[in-house]
């Protein structure tokens, strides 16, 4: 089958996406106080439905940057009425949903199934299509004005730091050598020649880390998660639970410091003696580590393989 025939069949593929460890996020959220939960990643809705056919007393609210994503949710939460609602807005904007104190919140990072599946929107090496990789194709910097425009230091910093690839210096060379690079092809072929190829017959697809990294990039990924936790954290009623799933390395990090600060309100005394710089917890972690998903799960769905999810409790006033 051609790539372009696949990339076709891709285009018409509905907004569908298995949702990762659906079964312990029903669990994590069955204790909360009824409410709203946000999904501030809602996708193609599968937690949320999870959510709302498991525990009656609760709602959902769902947020998304991707156009497509708002418009499947909310189709497949159709049938709950008023006890879901979807909005069009990125993570960080958790803020502005109107809801105070809310029963739970739950981060879903990285990209969806249909997202890497659709040829048209450019994140996957698979397919021949536009550098685009934005999740809200509506607003922002594509990955082709980072492929084009970065300065060669800054672009090795970024499949360096992001992507943990590494020939990021010699990528970032043949891709400055070879602007404009316009296509996904054009990027894959600028990465095969920059890798020596005893290096490509191991550890998966050659572009794969360039391609991960550009997106998180264009994005901001990583940028924005910080104040989105912190932002999460502070809206939770007493009892109220933050899950995060996270992929990538560098996400799980920011998710682990932020809960670690909450659970310890920021505590800078020295580790084993008793707190004498009146910092005040905010949460409780659920679990000191993450939970990882089952050898079945992954069995049946690859792509939860690096899959790590933590929650935190929010404590009393």
């Amino acid at each position: 089958m051609s790539a372009e025939l696949t990339g076709l069949m891709a285009m018409q593929q509905p907004f569908e996406h298995q949702p990762v460890m659906v079964d312990e996020i029903v669990e994590l959220f069955r204790p909360v106080p009824a409410g709203t939960i946000v999904d501030a990643t809602v996708g193609g809705a599968g937690h949320a439905r999870a959510l709302l056919e498991a525990h009656d007393h609760l709602r959902v609210h769902g947020l998304d940057r991707d156009p497509d994503a708002v418009a499947a949710a909310r189709s497949a939460l159709a049938s709950f009425g008023d006890r879901a609602t979807v909005s069009h807005r990125r993570f960080d904007e958790i803020d502005d949903i109107g809801i105070d104190g809310v029963s739970g919140v739950l981060f879903d990072l990285g990209v969806s199934s249909p997202q890497l599946d659709r040829a048209e929107r450019g994140f996957s090496h698979r397919f021949d299509a536009p550098l685009d990789m934005r999740m809200d194709p509506t607003t922002g910097a594509s990955a082709a004005d980072v492929v084009n425009g970065y300065a060669e230091a800054d672009l090795a910093r970024v499949l360096r730091d992001l992507g943990d690839e590494r020939y990021a210096g010699r990528i970032a060379r043949v891709i400055v050598a070879r602007r404009p690079i316009e296509s996904t092809t054009q990027l894959v072929d600028a990465i095969r020649s920059a890798i020596p190829a005893p290096a490509q017959r191991t550890g998966g697809h050659p572009a794969r880390r360039t391609f991960q990294a550009l997106r998180i990039e264009v994005n901001r990924e990583l940028e924005l998660l910080p104040g989105a936790l912190d932002a999460a954290i502070e809206l939770l009623a007493p009892g109220g639970r933050c899950a995060v799933l996270a992929y990538h390395s560098g996400e799980d990090r920011i998710v682990k410091e932020r809960f670690r600060t909450a659970s310890t309100g920021g505590c800078v005394c020295p580790p084993g003696l008793p707190c004498a710089c009146g910092a005040t917890p905010v949460v409780r972690l659920l679990k000191r580590g993450a939970w990882k998903p089952s050898a079945a799960e992954v069995a049946a769905n690859p792509r939860a393989e690096s899959a790590r999810l933590r929650a935190v409790e929010k404590l009393a006033a």
